[in-house]
């Protein structure tokens, strides 16, 4: 019997606000959970090797330089080659790694997977993919942020890529893909939306198109892929996040100003702790880079160790799942008008 495939997660150490502690301590957690994977720490061996016991799936890399949020994330790349992200694109890029988690530089993260790792063939730009909570699956939004101009060709890749994810990843057989807009109606919205529902709609499309969506549908459940350009899915993004937190802050100085409302809310908070769990960006992990040759996820740079496990996981999942090589082989079947 064939030895099942160990995969190799190579991890930015030194990157977000609590490294190196977090990531290593979600690193152990995640050998623990998957008996198939191994991990590669990239960062200051002095400040990594005292917080590991010895394990023969865990390697260190030394790397003595960080690329901070301040900086240009092109120019520190080019600046800085012993920085842990710039070490860990590289064992990536050669081939040592599978896939690479970063809490560090969204910029950096980003600029080093596309000039540095490279987009698949027929991706023009790699897309930040992000799941959104609804009341039923969860959505894949993309893009969350990378591409604020794009072009309907753009949109349509983003498309592509997220139906493979869909069904890969999230094991939807015929994944609903819609495109985001101020309208359901197809006449609607930008020269860019208006021509990227021509495109999106065109017969032979390597995905079911299911039209527009407006805001409102996402976390309602009405599509399991929303496309759009970088800017609007990162005002949606934001947008979820903040009207969460100020709902559950809401609630929580309603049911706390009576004796009525701390008897509600004790009767309640098994409810209240599942929803606020099942919002928690901590759930999510961090944003999937689709469009390049290997898997990079993006952890948030605040994660804490659920965060930074649930980012591994992605990218655990991404890799097993070969999604890499199902995006490369699903491009050159996209129809064109």
């Amino acid at each position: 019997m064939a030895k099942d495939k160990t995969h190799t997660i190579v991890i930015d150490a030194m990157g977000g606000d609590y490294a190196p502690e977090i990531p290593v301590r979600a690193a152990l957690a995640a050998l623990k959970e998957w008996s198939d994977i191994a991990i590669t720490l990239v960062g200051r061996a002095d400040k990594l090797n005292p917080l590991l016991s010895p394990n023969p799936r865990i390697t260190v890399v030394n790397a003595s330089d960080v690329i901070t949020n301040d900086e240009s994330p092109v120019m520190a790349l080019r600046r800085k080659p012993d920085a842990s992200l710039s070490v860990a694109l590289k064992l990536l890029r050669e081939g040592q790694a599978d896939a690479l988690v970063s809490a560090g530089s969204t910029g950096a993260v980003m600029a080093g997977a596309m000039f540095k790792v490279e987009r698949i063939e027929g991706v023009a730009r790699p897309a930040l993919a992000v799941l959104i909570p609804t009341l039923g699956t969860p959505c894949l939004l993309l893009d969350a942020g990378a591409n604020a101009d794009i072009t309907p060709d753009i949109l349509q890749s983003f498309a592509v890529m997220g139906d493979v994810y869909a069904k890969n990843v999230m094991g939807i057989k015929e994944p609903r893909v819609a495109l985001v807009n101020i309208g359901e109606e197809a006449e609607k919205g930008s020269n860019l939306t208006k021509e990227a529902h021509k495109l999106l709609a065109a017969v032979g499309q390597p995905f079911r198109f299911v039209g527009n969506v407006e805001g409102r549908g996402i976390p309602l459940g009405e599509c399991d892929v929303a496309v759009c350009d970088g800017f609007t899915g990162n005002v949606f993004l934001k947008t979820m996040e903040g009207v969460s937190k100020a709902i559950f802050t809401k609630l929580k100085t309603g049911l706390s100003s009576s004796f009525k409302g701390k008897l509600g809310g004790l009767l309640a908070q098994d409810t209240f702790r599942g929803l606020k769990k099942e919002l928690s960006p901590d759930e999510v992990g961090g944003a999937l880079m689709l469009g390049v040759n290997r898997v990079v996820v993006k952890a948030h740079g605040n994660s804490n160790e659920r965060a930074y496990l649930n980012a591994i996981k992605q990218a655990y999942n991404m890799e097993k799942a070969q999604v890499v090589g199902k995006i490369t082989d699903a491009m050159p079947k996209a129809q064109t008008l």
